[in-house]
């Protein structure tokens, strides 16, 4: 039986959960103090944000973001996520989407990963603000269409702001419209710098892990290519990046083995082998953890 709107929340509370994997649903909110949603499970789909007016306060597993008008913030699924506004704010006006995310715009948002499935494009210009909010707005026109006629324009969100787009024709053109406000938003902005601080060290290891996950990687191998013994490199690499080097290892790897889920048709057993996973039941094990469902059911649904 199709999801309607007026099954979903008004607006998400806590406890609330997000809508079915498979959907395409994009809603504008203006919060006031008090709104807060947490989800310990996280997400089966994607969330994208675009925040408009005031100020919000979005963490998904250890990652943190503040967005003010004109970022963009992603959280991908299986983490959990919470998002409020904050103390001190206002209010909070956004635009939503849940959704699968196309395959091709996870290149466009890694250099924004923050950590743990969240991804915050801050700098995006001025000039092209209006336009992806427009492209916002298209969207949730075009998750109204009914497949007969032209679509709709973009109209007013004040009388109803969620739209559950139906028919594959109203998916489709509503993510073209959200892939152009990613798009925009991705390409305009300034990739982030280094954090300040970082030792070149622990930069180097991290650039070996990115670029070759699937390796054979230990510490004390990582430590050996920076010239470090195994236990001060551990120590120096957890006190910088907050995590120890197997667990930046084991996020670098499952992050990769997702790309491979849905760009290839690679079985799930070379995927896992191909991203550094010896044990299959073991990548099953930790992939579900990750995103929340296993490697098959992932790649259906991408």
């Amino acid at each position: 039986m199709p999801v309607t709107t007026e099954q979903l929340p008004e607006a998400a509370v806590p406890g609330d959960p997000s809508p079915p994997p498979g959907l395409v649903v994009v809603g504008r909110f203006d919060q006031a103090p008090g709104y807060r949603v947490d989800r310990p499970g996280g997400s089966e789909s994607w969330l994208f944000t675009w925040t408009t007016g005031g100020r919000g306060l979005m963490r998904q597993g250890t990652a943190e973001a503040h967005p003010a008008a004109g970022d963009l913030v992603v959280l991908a699924p299986g983490v959990r996520h919470r998002y409020a506004v904050p103390p001190g704010s206002r209010h909070w006006r956004f635009w939503w989407t849940h959704c699968q995310a196309r395959p091709s715009w996870t290149a466009w948002l890694r250099p924004y990963a923050v950590g743990d499935g969240m991804y915050a494009v801050t700098s995006a210009p001025a000039a092209l603000r209006g336009r992806v909010g427009a492209a916002f707005a298209r969207m949730l026109a075009d998750a109204r269409w009914t497949g007969t006629g032209a679509p709709p324009a973009a109209a007013p969100v004040d009388d109803d702001p969620v739209a559950v787009a139906h028919g594959s024709a109203a998916r489709e053109l509503a993510l073209c419209s959200l892939e152009e406000a990613v798009l925009l938003a991705t390409a305009g902005a300034r990739e982030p710098s280094q954090p300040p601080g970082i030792d070149p060290r622990v930069r180097r290891a991290e650039e070996l892990i990115a670029a070759d996950p699937g390796a054979a990687h230990t510490v004390r191998s990582l430590a050996g290519s920076v010239a470090l013994s195994p236990s001060r490199f551990a120590h120096l690499f957890t006190e910088q990046t907050g995590r120890s080097p197997m667990r930046a290892l084991r996020e670098a790897r499952l992050h990769h083995a997702a790309r491979l889920l849905e760009g290839t048709d690679l079985t799930v057993e070379r995927v896992a082998a191909a991203s550094g996973f010896p044990s299959p039941f073991h990548f099953h094990r930790v992939f579900r953890e990750r995103y929340g469902v296993p490697p098959g059911a992932y790649r259906y649904r991408n």
